[in-house]
């Protein structure tokens, strides 16, 4: 059996956790919004039209952050078009996904939304074929109390009080030939500052997430986070990181090793990020907004066959398998693990489209994914303790990789303490040690484990618990030394509390 050991200090604390890290994203995409989140004259949906058998799976998910409208999406959204009366708003065509976007879910169904499922948005405005003046009155719409003429609009549309959106993204992936209103580096860098300074203009109090590169393997990469934090520096907080991966080619191992790539992308981010801050010499840091992440590539070949124009296709609905659970587990630690500087997290998406949230006309229940995010969210509070592995390895696309991935978490408030640990290794157990004696008159409360035989296993409607959380059995915890086993292809939440 192959040993691991973690090594933590209790002294040595590398950042509390911002809760906005475990949040999501909502997108006029496929059945996100529409049989997704909204879905008038269903059973389970309220006079407003939002599912409520949805709605309970969110908040059990802990989502504190919401990003919305997209993603593509937003680069030819007009979000005037999703305001005001039902019968007057258009339907459009939307080029990023070419199907009809109908309106009927706007800006200010999201807000009602957001109260409904308790999480904060994070507006994105339109910078593709659009730019400073949309973003200005778009912000005077949401933030602006009364006596202008878009906050009056709003206050004539029924919302009386301003929404007060303090998080916004300036477009998305501007980066990618596939935009609408693509951009160098130096047109996105100078439009993201103009319409960040026209914003702020507005009010002062928001934070502002410029575009970051679309992926680690865009050719432009580095020398766009270079040349657009180079021109916005002074108007934005974060640079936002997107990466999906997927098991393309059968190597499961590999597969599960994507972390580190994720890993890499973020130590290489955050290395322009400080050399533009020492160039300028400026005072300000600017910090991460992972606000697209997931596995991603079950429904590639049938997106294929979408009929274009149609409304709300089943458009990236990837059913996600045992070992895409681990890999979003360990993508979590990864981000946890550079929490100093991600500060921002979106998993990509919530209900339907590559989410933990599946629906159907008949029902709601959760892919293998939604474990590990809701574990991680609820229990994921407090601050990061630098958290040193030793274990053995192998190799990978990303040189040598773990076979343990882990993570330890301390909630001062709770007096507790909860290890989040992913076994990679397919053929052996982990036989695990960790010497938590400076925390005296601890002892183990929970052990909850997510494991399967089979790495393809999924769920469904008709057998929604094929995966799902059990009671593990197999780690000890005496004289302040935890010891334990932890099983082949299997991810651990391990919480201590002070008694």
């Amino acid at each position: 059996m192959k040993k691991a050991t973690i090594m933590i200090d209790k002294n040595f604390i590398l950042s509390d956790i911002d809760e906005r890290t475990y949040g999501s994203f909502v997108e006029h995409l496929g059945r996100c919004v529409y049989e997704g989140i909204y879905q008038p004259g269903h059973p389970a949906a309220d006079e407003k039209g939002l599912r409520q058998d949805v709605a309970a799976l969110i908040r059990e998910l802990n989502v504190p952050v919401t990003r919305y409208p997209g993603g593509n999406f937003v680069s030819g959204y007009r979000w005037e078009d999703s305001v005001g009366p039902k019968e007057q708003r258009p339907s459009k065509i939307d080029l990023a996904w070419r199907v009809v976007e109908s309106n009927q879910f706007g800006l200010n169904e999201f807000m009602e939304w957001t109260k409904t499922v308790d999480t904060q948005p994070m507006m994105a405005i339109n910078l593709g074929t659009r730019g400073i003046e949309a973003a200005k009155n778009i912000i005077e719409y949401t933030n602006l109390k009364k006596g202008s003429y878009y906050s009056d609009l709003r206050r004539q549309h029924g919302v009386t009080e301003p929404h007060d959106i303090k998080l916004w993204c300036l477009g998305n992936e501007m980066d990618g030939p596939w935009q609408e209103g693509h951009k160098t580096a130096l047109e996105y860098g100078r439009i993201a500052e103009e319409a960040g300074k026209a914003m702020r203009l507005v009010d002062p109090t928001i934070e502002t997430v410029a575009c970051g590169s679309s992926s680690l393997s865009m050719p432009t990469f580095g020398f766009w986070e270079d040349t657009v934090l180079s021109q916005c520096y002074d108007q934005v907080d974060y640079i936002s990181m997107h990466q999906y991966y997927g098991n393309r080619d059968g190597d499961s191992q590999q597969f599960l090793a994507s972390s580190d790539g994720m890993d890499q992308f973020i130590r290489e981010v955050i290395s322009i990020c400080d050399a533009v801050k020492a160039k300028r010499r400026a005072k300000k840091q600017i910090n991460i907004s992972f606000d697209e992440w997931n596995v991603w590539y079950h429904s590639n070949e049938q997106d294929k066959q979408i009929e274009p124009w149609s409304e709300h296709p089943h458009q990236l609905e990837d059913v996600y398998n045992f070992e895409d659970s681990l890999l979003v587990a360990s993508m979590m630690i990864t981000m946890l693990r550079h929490a100093d500087r991600v500060k921002i997290g979106c998993l990509a998406q919530l209900v339907n489209v590559i989410a933990p949230i599946m629906t159907s006309a008949t029902g709601v229940w959760k892919q293998t994914i939604f474990y590990p995010f809701a574990m991680i969210s609820n229990q994921g509070r407090g601050h990061v303790l630098h958290t040193q592995i030793k274990a053995p390895t192998f190799a990978s696309n990303y040189g040598n990789s773990g076979y343990l991935d882990a993570v330890v978490i301390e909630n001062v408030e709770e007096d507790q303490l909860t290890i989040f640990a992913v076994n990679k290794d397919l053929e052996d157990e982990l036989e695990l040690t960790s010497d938590f004696r400076q925390y005296e008159g601890y002892r183990l409360v929970d052990h909850v484990m997510l494991r399967h035989d089979d790495l393809k296993a999924v769920n469904t409607e008709a057998n929604p618990e094929t995966v799902a959380p059990v009671k593990g059995s197999r780690v000890v915890f005496e004289q302040g030394k935890l010891t334990g086993v932890l099983p082949t292809q299997s991810f651990h939440m391990i919480k201590l509390q002070k008694v």
